[in-house]
């Protein structure tokens, strides 16, 4: 296709000056731009092809960026991207030094709030409005929101204030998934357009008025409005919360979308629209199967779709999903729970195979951990599959509801350390510093696929909380063992025996560790558990080697490093302690190879920050190895 509109585009303002024919165009070329643009460099898809007018229609009716739009998530700005001066550097898309896959306030003015985890959109876009009242300043803040991510608390928190505030505020619910049962058609355009209008303002105001000193009959026209709004619209319930419900409406529609979101920006008070989006739209492909089409890894033919999956070494999550339908199989005390990422955990098979015991219970991570805990309760064991990243969101219930009443449950935490493209908001850097230092909690870290089989049985025999960290991707290839069985508690293993250094690897780093270790002669032991520490093994290693270096995919900053030093300390052995993970930054997104290695985590890295510390063969000068002090 021709882009020739789409590059007279260079800000919201050439868009604002487009004829209503020249906006269908102009999403078109938008919608085309952007399927091959993703399909170059890999990122989400079905759901930045669902917002394409949505996006066109937002920037043409609002004063961008001085009014405010606030993009729940994310993973749907693409177009957003587009228009707003970034066309040229599509190209770089979640790659190291490229655009980020999200919304960056460092990125553009535009980006008003840097998202990336759901359900933050309206209290950001909240808290900009009641700025704008008390600064005095004329603006619109407006949040788009999606239908999965409004099943989030926070987001009822939010339009619990926003209903009392009467903040200048418009909310968009992007609703791309939920069964609609009124048409979203001509009548719908027409009653929404007439709900939206001054004219249906006026006369229901006019009408409050009139009859407000007649309270029976005012009581009885408030009781036939919400009826009858009721029967054309899924609003009620926002109404009750203080909004001006207005919809459902097409939301590829731009003739329903513009006048709609005119009279809505020109409305005090809190609104609320419901627009229905189809995720993959205008690609026939991902129309037709919009979860598989969600993300695109790498480059595709848009002719020809997604390549099909080459047979290659299993995804860790891939083997925690045979290893819970297999532990299922085995104790049928064993629930599986997930925060809405029954694809992204490995549960597919699980929900066929058992679909009593699989519980998604939406984008409610803080409910999930206290459901799991109520499970626990009962004498049910309870596996709560949960990236890293999003476990951050159930902190408080992960302490007060699960570790302080000691209950077993098991959390599976996939995308533990660097995710790639995804960035810094989707890194899981933080789960060992935040998890090790909760009383009752185990944490432990595989190093390989097998490991990783064995640690989760290991976890679920305990009875008290556990997590199992692992990575996004495939592991070193090392066979898996089909049987169920579990480690010594608590132990880790010597995997190379050397000379004056000694390298503690936690998880998937041991591979590297290896060569570094190989490389340097050096000791290297593969720890498996973070919490409980094999004390006695770092003792043993401190009182026979000259230097000890930790390495773990996770902060150093209270990292398993850290637990180390404690050891030592405890055990009053006086040694060198080299630590090495990642630095107190946040790490962008970009392949993850190269970030391990830019943060000196891969093998090359690992065995030349030990020869800077400690320098090449000759034995240090130091007291006699592991000193009691």
């Amino acid at each position: 296709m021709n882009h020739t509109l789409l590059h007279t585009i260079q800000s919201p303002a050439d868009i604002r000056r487009l004829s209503r024919v020249e906006l269908k165009q102009l999403s078109g070329e938008l919608r085309d731009f952007l399927l091959h643009s993703v399909a170059e460099t890999g990122g989400h898809l079905s759901s930045n092809l669902g917002t394409v007018e949505l996006t066109v229609a937002l920037h043409h009716v609002f004063n961008t960026p001085h009014d405010r739009l606030v993009w729940d998530v994310g993973h749907q700005t693409y177009p957003h991207k587009i228009v707003t001066g970034r066309r040229e550097r599509m190209a770089t898309l979640r790659q190291l030094g490229g655009l980020s896959g999200f919304p960056r306030r460092d990125e553009s003015e535009y980006d008003t709030f840097g998202t990336a985890h759901s359900s933050t959109s309206i209290s950001a876009a909240l808290g900009m409005a009641v700025a704008a009242k008390l600064k005095g300043e004329e603006r619109r803040s407006v949040a788009i929101i999606g239908d999965g991510a409004m099943t989030a608390g926070m987001a009822f928190e939010a339009l619990n204030n926003g209903g009392v505030s009467q903040a200048n505020m418009l909310v968009v619910l992007n609703d791309n998934d939920m069964s609609i049962s009124p048409p979203v058609g001509a009548l719908n355009r027409y009653l929404a357009r007439l709900m939206s209008g001054k004219f249906y303002a006026a006369a229901r105001e006019g009408a409050k008025q009139v009859l407000k000193n007649a309270p029976p009959l005012f009581e009885l026209a408030r009781r036939f409005e919400e009826h009858a709004k009721g029967m054309v619209v899924p609003g009620t319930i926002f109404e009750e919360f203080g909004f001006n419900y207005v919809g459902p409406i097409d939301g590829h529609d731009l003739d329903s979308l513009i006048p709609t979101l005119e009279n809505l920006r020109d409305r005090p008070g809190p609104q609320f629209l419901h627009v229905v989006t189809k995720k993959g739209y205008g690609y026939q492909l991902a129309e037709a199967d919009p979860v598989k089409y969600h993300a695109a890894s790498g480059k595709f033919d848009p002719a020809e779709g997604f390549p099909k999956a080459k047979p290659s070494k299993p995804t860790f999550t891939a083997v925690f999903g045979q290893w819970l339908c297999d532990m299922a199989e085995k104790d049928k005390r064993l629930i599986g729970i997930t925060p809405a990422m029954r694809e992204g955990s490995g549960m597919v098979e699980f929900e066929k195979r058992f679909p009593d015991r699989y519980h998604d219970v939406g984008i409610a991570e803080q409910h999930a951990v206290t459901f799991a805990a109520g499970l626990a309760c009962e004498g049910l064991k309870p596996v709560v599959a949960i990236y890293s990243t999003f476990l951050q969101r159930a902190y408080d219930q992960l302490l007060h509801d699960v570790a302080i009443q000691n209950l077993p449950v098991v959390f599976a935490l996939d995308r533990a350390g660097l995710v790639g493209g995804d960035g810094a908001t989707h890194a899981g850097a933080y789960d060992i510093a935040f998890l090790r230092c909760v009383p009752n909690m185990s944490v432990l870290a595989p190093a390989d696929e097998r490991e990783c089989r064995q640690l989760l049985t290991t976890a679920f025999e305990q009875d008290h909380p556990v997590a199992v960290r692992y990575p996004r991707g495939a592991g070193a290839g090392v066979a898996i063992d089909p049987e169920l069985t579990s480690l010594p508690w608590g132990k880790g293993e010597v995997r190379r025996r050397g000379e004056r250094i000694a390298i503690l690897a936690f998880g998937t780093l041991l591979y590297p560790a290896l060569a570094a270790g190989e490389a340097l002669g050096a000791t290297v032991a593969n720890m498996r558990y973070v919490k409980p520490l094999d004390a006695d093994l770092v003792a043993e290693l401190a009182r026979t080697h000259d230097a000890i270096v930790t390495v773990e995919e996770g902060c150093v900053m209270g990292g398993a490093g850290s637990a180390v030093l404690e050891a030592l300390q405890a055990a009053r052995l006086e040694i060198p302690v080299l630590q090495l993970g990642l630095p107190d930054a946040f790490i962008e997104h970009g392949d993850p190879a190269k970030l391990l290695a830019a943060c000196g985590l891969d093998a090359a890295g690992i065995e030349q920050s030990i020869l800077k510390r400690f320098g090449a063969r000759p034995a240090l000068v130091r007291p006699a190895a592991g000193q009691r002090v």
